[in-house]
């Protein structure tokens, strides 16, 4: 064990030897795979900003309970919990929804025009047990029969067609990473090939003097590996850059609603699995170069 494990450490430091001594080439490579890796990474990492922004926008499947000016509150919302399906509630009052309209809105000095005449009603937040369209649905009517209800409105629909653009963006980063992932392959397997061409005298007499087709085949699978590593790590750089970069004029839109949202880019897991990803992908591309080149006799 003692002796694997120390050829495979003099293949990896004869790598790093390697690009060491073609940084050019090495450098436009894995700045390649990173511009690659960069497009899927970062539609993955905006669709989830963009879920956890509108997650904060309103409670998902909530229906709002608008209540006529002489019904009381507390019966109310004794009423309408004693409704079936209903998970919980949270009354606003009408001078909660002014000011929260005041505050939203940004129209703070007409909005107290209202304050000794607010016309608007008392609403009940009401968070079902089920979010399917049916029981949404049915529970809406069975709130819209009780007395002293002016209208009822649910955001089944909205949170619907979010989640529907949502789906679509997730499909369309795994036709996208796909289409790239295989990029990478073939970026890699043509580097590989030019390296394998180089060193094909050398190659030859190694087969020669007894080395093994996995002998031959471990520097080149080290190299693919090492440049799918680095070029994810490109892309991580480049993907924090857009990150810093963009919280910038996402602070100034904040203030300007009066919002307060941050964007983040890749946390612990995500970036282990783009490294891990382009070192596979690396090691992919590599190892069927290689093999094709075993196979062909041409080393």
């Amino acid at each position: 064990m003692k002796a694997y494990l120390t050829r495979h450490m003099q293949v990896f430091m004869r790598t790093l030897g390697d690009f060491a001594r073609s940084p050019t080439a090495t450098l436009m490579t894995v700045v390649m795979i990173g511009v690659t890796l960069v497009l899927p990474a970062g539609l993955y990492i905006g669709l989830l900003n963009l879920e956890r922004l509108t997650l904060g926008w309103h409670p998902r499947g909530s229906v709002s309970v608008y209540l006529a000016k002489t019904m009381p509150q507390a019966a109310a919302v004794a009423a309408i919990r004693q409704v079936p399906g209903v998970a919980g509630t949270r009354y606003i009052s009408p001078a909660q929804g002014l000011n929260e309209f005041a505050a939203s809105s940004g129209l703070g000095a007409a909005a107290a025009v209202f304050r000794h005449h607010n016309p608007l009603p008392g609403v009940v937040v009401v968070t079902p047990a089920g979010v399917t369209p049916a029981s949404v649905a049915h529970l809406a009517a069975r709130l819209k029969a009780l007395p002293g209800i002016t209208h009822v409105q649910s955001n089944l629909v909205w949170v619907e067609r979010l989640d529907a653009a949502l789906a679509l963006g997730r499909r369309i980063v795994v036709i996208l990473a796909t289409a790239l992932g295989l990029a990478l392959v073939l970026i890699m397997g043509n580097t590989t090939r030019v390296a394998v061409a180089s060193r094909r005298d050398e190659i030859g007499v190694v087969g020669l003097v007894g080395g093994t087709n996995a002998f031959i085949r471990r520097p080149f699978l080290y190299a693919g590996a090492l440049t799918g590593g680095l070029g994810a790590l490109c892309a991580l750089v480049l993907l924090e850059a857009a990150v810093l970069a963009l919280n910038g004029p996402i602070a100034s839109l904040d203030r300007a609603y009066g919002a307060h949202y941050h964007l983040s880019g890749p946390d612990l897991h995500q970036a282990l699995g783009l490294l891990a990803l382009g070192a596979l992908l690396g090691w992919l591309g590599a190892r069927i170069a290689v093999g094709q080149a075993l196979r062909s006799r041409r080393i």
